[in-house]
């Protein structure tokens, strides 16, 4: 899934078309951008219906992800057995409402983008799986993987700064769900950090 950033390189279009089922950009952007925001795919028999979405609170003024996501969950209906949302999003409270918005309705819905692990993993009402966000898979001493430094500058002086990758120590962070394929209910969600 992608977030944001998903149009961040001008030769990404070509590859989402070709392999939009196995990558995909927030299904929220315009239907004529290339890719797709979501996929079907099955794993060891089951069909997991897997949908990326943007949240538009100090973000992208794009479609609305609540409307959105029942259209995809309506057009899909019957050719899934479970259902994923990768909630991409600013703010926790966006996050959270798509979250209750579609609890039972989707098996594991989880944030991401602000690069954070939560501690906020759970089992909402009717069986779905939680977390506000996943955290972040990268160099541990880096403001939000990128190198210290030209953060500050940029934050500091409000001056345009090239951002690299830092160096050293690495985490990664992310979350364990486990479902019941019988029910698509989520039973167990482990918070994940090494």
């Amino acid at each position: 899934t992608l977030g944001n950033h998903a149009f961040g390189s001008r030769d990404i279009g070509s590859f989402l078309d070709d392999r939009s089922d196995v990558i995909i950009r927030p299904a929220n952007f315009p239907a004529q951008n290339p890719g797709c925001g979501y996929t079907v795919t099955e794993v060891q028999g089951v069909r997991v219906l897997c949908i990326n979405m943007l949240g538009t609170v100090n973000l992208a003024p794009l479609d609305n992800p609540f409307l959105t996501m029942e259209r995809i969950l309506d057009a899909q209906k019957g050719k899934y057995d479970i259902a994923v949302l990768d909630m991409h999003a600013e703010a926790t409270s966006e996050k959270y409402a798509m979250a209750r918005a579609f609890a039972g309705k989707v098996s594991v819905i989880f944030g991401t983008h602000t690069h954070v692990q939560t501690a906020d993993e759970g089992i909402l009402p009717r069986g779905s799986g939680y977390i506000t966000d996943l955290g972040m898979s990268g160099p541990v001493h880096s403001i939000l993987g990128t190198k210290i430094e030209a953060v500050l500058t940029k934050m500091r002086y409000h001056m345009p700064a090239h951002f690299t990758v830092a160096e050293g120590e690495i985490a990664i962070c992310g979350a364990l769900f486990t479902i019941d394929p019988s029910t698509g209910k989520c039973v167990k969600v482990e918070r994940i950090k090494f």
